[in-house]
């Protein structure tokens, strides 16, 4: 669900490195690494971690 939301932020899922999704963004120098295992949910901290770096809301989660 997370790489569905960064992807219509802008984010570019630009390869999958065993079971973490790498995204760019243009104009962005960090680079998201999701991790994608079956449908267990991120631990919190990752979460948040993740949202922080592509400047995601909890609006955006909705």
């Amino acid at each position: 669900m997370l790489c569905k939301i960064v992807e219509r932020k802008g984010w570019e899922l630009k390869r999958v490195t065993g079971s973490h999704h790498i995204y760019t963004k243009e104009g962005v120098d960090v680079i998201l690494s999701i991790p994608v295992h079956s449908n267990r949910d991120l631990p919190r901290g990752t979460l948040k971690s993740l949202m922080k770096d592509a400047e995601l809301s909890e609006d955006d989660l909705n």
